[in-house]
């Protein structure tokens, strides 16, 4: 079923669908690159800040003959916000004792009574790596999250290390890391909105020369027009061109066909005349010579109107009007059954369309037409209508004695007679079906209001 549904995207959804999910991997890799990026960035100043705060501290520490520490005033760091207490800038000088562990310290007011940014992980990285200065993230003394540089040197006269200690309140650069996030998802975003829809009015462009081969397709399917235009871009051109071939070809075969059936009809119905004629003698053989050429008669007509319908129903644009046709027939049957006292009378749809060759419509129609007037009292009535946008119906209703359920099937089947004191082949009601079966259609029999035959033909219509 997953196959079988992606078959049946179209391409413009596929492209979209395409485009669309690029798009959301674009927006999210953007997205998270830059942010990232933007916060690789300002962590960097800000360790840049931490390290030179740092060298600042370095410069005003000393240690006096009894080894403790002191401070240059005039050389600590000058930034007011060092006198502020937890104001978010913190530094701190650590002595350490003989086990490792924090001693005495040199801190400023901005530190407070809190205690330093300085975990134990830390101490012990910096101690066993003298000189260098290892960064992390800690809680400060007001609880904020800050970013700490620590870096363990041994000053003069005093063979103990001493950490220097530098942290700075983080929060104003993540969040300037979040804002730059959320702006960069709305934009990233409408840009992609942007580019998708821009995508759908450039297919709805690009893809209108299909869209206008399809139109042509059905205007020449419903005998609108011969051949698709030329007016397409270079893309399709080609296409138009094998389609006009191809409608070319349909045509050439079509015509060979009908030329091959009409000489064949010829060859063989001389034949068949000619043996007809001779067998006029009152013998045995006379009469089974004549049952059996009308027989065979009968099979080549039917096997001859066949072809020729099979053929017809193949070309493409065939179109027949309804209306026009059941008149002249109307008005043949009306002359022919007029003194019998029978009349044809119509009740059809004006504009009705078959799709289907006029000459099939006529032969379908006439035989129906003539089958009711042979079998009528006195009236046939014909209503043509519309069913939807893709069908019509033409019922054909006579007062006659009708056909029972029995009879109606075997009654369409060819060669088949119910009445043999009547006038015909037996042909005509299969040669109906068959036609309106190669035209798309079907042929349904019933019972009429007045109790005769009713005749329903279903035809496909042409807009």
């Amino acid at each position: 079923m997953g196959r079988l549904a992606g078959h049946r995207l179209s391409l413009a959804q596929r492209l979209l669908i395409g485009a669309l999910i690029w798009s959301i991997a674009v927006v999210i890799g953007g997205v998270v690159a830059l942010s990232a990026a933007y916060r690789a960035q300002s962590l960097s100043l800000l360790e840049q800040e931490l390290e030179s705060t740092l060298v600042t501290i370095s410069r005003a520490i000393d240690v006096d003959p009894g080894g403790g520490l002191v401070q240059d005033a005039d050389k600590l760091p000058k930034d007011p916000r060092y006198d502020i207490p937890l104001s978010g800038r913190y530094w701190a000088v650590v002595s350490l004792d003989p086990s490792g562990q924090p001693g005495e310290d040199i801190r400023p007011r901005s530190v407070w009574d809190g205690n330093l940014p300085l975990p134990a992980t830390m101490i012990r990285e910096a101690v066993a790596m003298p000189g260098d200065i290892i960064g992390g993230n800690a809680e400060g003394p007001a609880g904020e999250p800050v970013r700490v540089a620590v870096q363990s040197v041994i000053l003069p006269a005093s063979d103990r290390p001493v950490l220097l200690v530098a942290a700075f309140d983080r929060t104003q650069t993540d969040e300037g890391a979040n804002r730059l996030r959320n702006i960069l998802l709305v934009a990233m975003l409408a840009l992609a909105a942007g580019t998708l829809l821009a995508l759908v009015f450039g297919l709805r462009y690009a893809l209108r020369p299909l869209e206008r081969i399809q139109l042509d397709i059905n205007a020449v399917r419903e005998g609108r027009r011969a051949v698709l235009s030329e007016d397409y871009p270079v893309e399709v051109r080609p296409l138009t061109e094998a389609l006009n071939r191809l409608l070319e070809h349909n045509r050439a075969v079509v015509s060979r066909a009908r030329t091959h059936v009409g000489n064949l009809a010829h060859a063989l119905k001389t034949p068949l005349a000619v043996l007809r004629n001779e067998a006029g003698g009152e013998s045995q053989l006379d009469d089974v010579v004549r049952r059996q050429t009308e027989a065979m008669r009968a099979n080549v007509e039917h096997y001859l109107q066949r072809a020729q319908a099979a053929a017809r129903a193949e070309v493409l644009g065939a179109r027949a009007p309804v209306s026009p046709t059941l008149d002249g027939l109307a008005r043949m049957m009306n002359r022919l059954y007029g003194h019998e006292g029978k009349s044809v009378e119509i009740d059809s749809e004006a504009d009705l369309v078959a799709r289907a060759e006029v000459q099939d419509l006529e032969e379908m129609l006439g035989n129906l037409i003539d089958n009711a007037c042979k079998w009528a009292r006195r009236e046939v009535h014909i209503v043509a209508h519309a069913v939807d946008e893709d069908s019509l119906i033409i019922t054909i209703d006579d007062d006659g004695p009708g056909l029972s359920p029995a009879q109606r099937e075997p009654a369409m089947k060819r060669g088949v007679r119910l009445d043999e004191t009547a006038p015909g082949t037996g042909l005509g009601l299969s040669i109906v079906a068959d036609l309106a079966d190669m035209n798309g259609g079907a042929l349904e029999l019933g019972t009429s209001a007045p109790g005769g035959l009713s005749a329903r033909l279903r035809l496909r219509r042409a807009a």
